[in-house]
């Protein structure tokens, strides 16, 4: 691990976590904001609530682009905003695309669908529409978002706070997801090719590592349902501090999940510090659960989860050594 808080930072590579947040919080502000939870907005439809959440593949497009395989994103844009919604404890039901282009390209959209068949069907979702735009004086390539619709019972929604004393459930993530690409990629791309192999892994590019597709975590909803979970933390962008979501508490990581070599190997190329790796990425662990201890291993039993830590009085993530608030 490294140290050096000198090296490469996420901020430095164009994407300043802090300016975002303030940016959105400007917009909100301007028209007001009836958001109910941290992860989505919510509809009160009489005996339950409608949920909508709406996000992107972000810079992950770029690599993409660069080795020409757009065939993993469409499942990147159908998990990042299930799982926002799976966070908040409602179930995912139906999502619409966005995808604006420069120029149209057949086998650019028809890649691209191929990836949001899978996730639909990962994700147990039926597409209901989308929009293509052509707008070559806007856009230079193409991007790509969605949103998700979700429906809950009143009860299931997630009281998002997580109490002293909670035990936290972490999940494995596959790889990098789909957040931090923009420091990744000036990080590898320092010495290397995205054509170049990547190291740990024999008979693999860094680019297909870097698209390795982002994990949906829908199979968890049920086990935030039948257990008494107060919260949720989707681990995106942000990295480790998105626990800090679950509410002013310190959170506690002393077994953390290993963090796959694909993290080490962006770490090294960038010189990054550990506490910038920790607050721009998932360093292993996507998705985290709080709840009370006495049901912690049983869930984690019953599931790909482990008991990663607990949750104390404090307004901080504690892990690896670092204090991240």
């Amino acid at each position: 691990m490294n140290d050096d808080e000198t090296g490469l930072t996420y901020a430095e590579t164009g994407v300043d976590i802090e300016a975002s947040e303030d940016a959105t919080a400007a917009l909100l502000e301007a028209f007001g904001s009836d958001l109910t939870t941290e992860y989505a907005g919510l509809l009160d439809i009489g005996d339950r609530y409608l949920a909508l959440a709406t996000d992107g593949v972000g810079t992950k497009l770029m690599v993409a682009e660069a080795v020409d395989d757009y065939s993993t994103i469409g499942i990147d844009c159908i998990a990042m905003n299930a799982n926002d919604l799976v966070a908040a404890g409602v179930e995912p039901v139906a999502f619409v695309d966005y995808l604006a282009v420069d120029n149209p390209d057949e086998a650019l959209t028809n890649e691209i669908g191929e990836g949001l068949a899978v996730g639909l069907e990962r994700a147990d979702l039926t597409l209901l529409g989308g929009e293509t735009a052509v707008m070559p004086e806007v856009i230079d390539g193409f991007d790509l978002a969605g949103t998700c619709a979700g429906l809950a019972e009143k009860a299931e929604v997630l009281d998002g706070e997580a109490a002293v004393g909670d035990a936290l459930v972490g999940f494995p993530s596959n790889g990098i997801h789909s957040n931090g690409l923009t420091l990744a990629r000036e990080a590898v791309t320092r010495d290397h090719e995205y054509t170049d192999d990547f190291p740990p892994i024999p008979d693999r590019t860094i680019g297909e590592e870097l698209l390795r597709p982002t994990r949906i975590y829908t199979d968890i909803l049920e086990y935030i349902h039948h257990y008494n979970v107060s919260a949720a933390a989707h681990v995106t962008g942000g990295g480790w501090t998105n626990l800090l979501r679950m509410g002013d508490r310190q959170y506690v990581v002393d077994d953390p999940l290993p963090a796959q070599p694909v993290f080490d190997f962006v770490q090294a190329e960038g010189a990054v510090s550990d506490a910038e790796m920790h607050r721009t990425f998932n360093m292993g662990t996507g998705f985290v659960l709080a709840l009370p201890s006495e049901q912690a291993a049983e869930l984690a039993a019953e599931t790909d989860g482990s008991v990663v830590g607990h949750v104390e009085d404090g307004a901080s993530v504690e892990i690896r050594g670092l204090s991240l608030s």
